[in-house]
């Protein structure tokens, strides 16, 4: 009877150690599910950490091809205004466009002032052809200060790269000093002149044949003053320039890089709006491409 007891209390811990035994088991299976559990989470945090990435995104790539698409539908400007060949007005092609307007232009770009009168122009809302010079621009600063212009949406003119007479060197000078210039102008804004305007208003016969075949507006103006002495002050200059007698719809203004010009800029546009003048768009300008 002592006996049967004694087998029954061995049994007993014999079953109770193998509970033991295969508990033990379980736990040690169990932290390791758990550590690779934790192990999967963190890589997940970390996946979405990369995804979240504003740069890599499938979101931000699709949100940012409307914006390349909306640039590359962009349609064209509809030509409004034409260069009067003789006069050299600028005068509406279409009942769309206003006859009282004046155009700004600004010769001898980028010397010492053309920044500023970009910035005063955009001021006050006016639009302008810079006429650039080829010498104007031989340094990366100047360069850049000519891309700055473009960039604030000015449209840039070819007035030859030495600014000579183009009537007193030979045609083939002349192409140099013309399609020269445009190579350069395209190598650094990205874009050639549509506006050619020539020093001291001389056009050869082989002038215009360039200007024509390089796709170029011919003009020249309708009237300045800031060359003669009694306008080299920003005063006499605002007044002349918006009194004078020569002043009618479609007047082809012409302006220099000039100290006293900069002076006498802001004056002008809003002594010309005073008088119920507008501005018009050189984009707008029908050019010998807008023809074919």
């Amino acid at each position: 009877m002592k006996s049967n007891r004694i087998m029954i209390i061995l049994s007993l811990l014999f079953v109770f150690a193998l509970v033991g035994c295969q508990g033990e088991s379980t736990g040690i299976e169990n932290s390791n599910v758990i550590d690779e559990q934790e192990v999967d989470v963190d890589d997940v945090e970390e996946n979405e950490e990369v995804n979240n990435d504003p740069d890599e995104t499938e979101e931000d790539i699709d949100q940012d091809d409307p914006v390349e698409d909306a640039g590359a539908d962009e349609s064209e400007v509809e030509p409004l205004y034409q260069v009067n060949q003789v006069s050299w007005a600028v005068e509406p092609i279409t009942d769309e466009a206003e006859s009282k307007v004046a155009l700004v232009t600004i010769d001898d770009a980028p010397d010492k002032y053309a920044l500023e009168m970009a910035q005063t122009l955009k001021e006050h809302n006016v639009p302008a052809i810079f006429f650039v010079n080829g010498h104007f621009i031989q340094t990366e600063e100047k360069q850049q200060i000519l891309r700055e212009i473009y960039e604030m949406g000015f449209s840039i003119g070819n007035h030859t790269y030495s600014h000579p007479n183009l009537a007193e060197i030979t045609e083939d000078e002349q192409r140099k000093e013309i399609v020269e210039l445009n190579d350069l102008i395209e190598e650094i804004i990205g874009e050639r002149p549509s506006f050619f305007r020539a020093p001291f208003g001389v056009n050869p016969d082989f002038t215009k044949e360039i200007v024509e075949a390089e796709g170029m507006v011919l003009m020249n103006w309708t009237y300045g003053y800031d060359w003669e002495s009694a306008y080299m002050e920003a005063e006499a200059l605002a007044d002349i320039m918006v009194n004078t007698e020569f002043l009618r719809d479609g007047a082809n203004l012409l302006m220099h890089d000039r100290e006293w010009t900069s002076q006498a800029l802001a004056d002008i546009v809003t002594g010309l709006r005073d008088k119920g003048y507008e501005f018009v768009d050189p984009k707008t300008i029908q050019t010998p491409l807008d023809e074919q």
